[in-house]
């Protein structure tokens, strides 16, 4: 028996820029962007194909136009070949294979190639969907990100990974393919709902208590400021939650999650699963909060993080505006037992065997643990039901 070996490399640059109006003719980012290529070459003679999210084109009537616009003034690059393509957003367009093939569809109708783009504009998942048929139509056309919510540019957006949900599990059929650029572009929030402003903040939280005590300690002092949306804190939070972000993808050893630990997923396992109860009117960031203070309690419960630590976590997230309890939690599967915890399961089976949780050791500092005891667990889930009917209660008074 012989064998041959030989270790492949591939290396990837993350580029995430930070600008304001990317579609104003006057800013050049995104023409710089689709210009050069990697290795410094000027790309001429390819051609790009926008996907816009509906939501944001219903509550930017002008963008369309602007796009174009863009397009038009710098004709000296990459052609754009149609009108931008309006497709469906939020974590609905994410439950079928439908608007992948609609985009690989179009992708071919305009000869879109390995050198041509493929620019998705809007929330996560549209980002997801658009990702997902970059990574797979020619096995790979370059994708540029442009995120228009706090969630997708402090995190998913910048990260390397596409998925849609299937079979009643999220994200389970996806790709890691690293985009070609990605661009925040602040002046876009603007336009989102309160709720959507607020639900990017949680992913801040949760990079800062696995990676940066000193960040934690900034998103509190900034608190009241974002609550209230001003523009300068969300700007600090989402530039260093994404800075957190890339800094593990490109420094864990392990980008593409082939082992079992993925600290960057800490309140997630159950954040997945609530999603998935509620068929998706939870937001993905109003689930992670949950989440985040679930694996909180738990982390105190087992005696890993100190009662006053904890505190901290859970005021700071209630002062952002999130609340800590879902009714998804009081459902309860035959045998009494909350459904939100097959969702341990569920995230052991996505990992690849090996159950390896992300919980608290101090603010700053996550610890990967591989059992969770389940009696403890429940402890938390009832305290998270009790502080929710307390605060209701104080509510209720303050109103009398």
């Amino acid at each position: 028996m012989s064998i041959i070996r030989r270790s492949i490399e591939v290396k990837y640059q993350l580029r995430v820029h930070f600008t304001q109006n990317v579609f104003d003719p006057s800013n050049v980012v995104l023409r710089t962007v689709l210009e050069g290529d990697a290795d410094g070459s000027v790309n001429s003679g390819h051609k790009a194909l926008v996907v816009l999210d509906e939501s944001l084109a219903t509550a930017r009537p002008q963008l369309i136009r602007r796009i174009e616009a863009y397009f038009a003034v710098h004709n000296d690059g990459p052609a754009l070949v149609c009108a931008p393509i309006v497709l469906e957003g939020g974590e609905r367009t994410k439950n079928s294979y439908f608007h992948v093939s609609e985009i690989h569809s179009q992708i071919d109708r305009y000869h879109i190639d390995r050198h041509s783009y493929l620019v998705a504009v809007g929330g996560g998942a549209l980002l997801d969907v658009a990702g997902l048929a970059a990574a797979t139509a020619h096995r790979g056309v370059r994708h540029v990100r442009i995120p228009t919510t706090t969630l997708s540019q402090a995190d998913s957006g910048v990260g390397v990974k596409n998925g849609i949900n299937a079979f009643g599990k999220k994200n389970f059929i996806g790709t890691f393919a690293p985009p070609h650029a990605v661009i925040n572009d602040f002046q876009l929030l603007e336009s989102l709902c309160p709720r959507d402003k607020r639900a990017g903040y949680v992913e801040a939280v949760k990079v800062a208590l696995i990676r940066d005590k000193g960040f934690f300690e900034s998103l509190e002092a900034d608190a009241v400021r974002l609550r209230e949306f001003e523009p300068a804190a969300m700007q600090r939070a989402i530039y260093r939650s994404a800075e957190l972000h890339l800094e593990h993808i490109a420094g864990s050893g392990d980008p593409f999650e082939m082992g079992t630990a993925r600290p960057l997923d800490f309140g997630h396992w159950s954040a997945h699963k609530l999603e998935q109860l509620s068929e998706y009117k939870l937001r993905h960031g109003e689930a992670v909060a949950i989440g985040v203070a679930l694996d909180t309690i738990y982390s105190r419960n087992i005696g890993l993080l100190a009662a006053t630590e904890a505190e901290r976590v859970l005021n700071l997230l209630e002062t952002l505006g999130f609340d800590l309890y879902a009714n998804e939690l009081a459902h309860m599967d035959p045998d009494g037992q909350p459904l939100v915890l097959a969702g341990i399961e569920e995230f052991r089976e996505h990992l690849g065997g090996e159950l390896t949780v992300t919980l608290l050791k101090t603010i700053g500092r996550g610890i990967e643990v591989h059992e969770l005891n389940w009696s403890k667990l429940l402890e938390a889930v009832r305290e998270l039901a009790e502080r929710h009917e307390k605060k209701g209660q104080k509510v209720l008074r303050a109103r009398g």
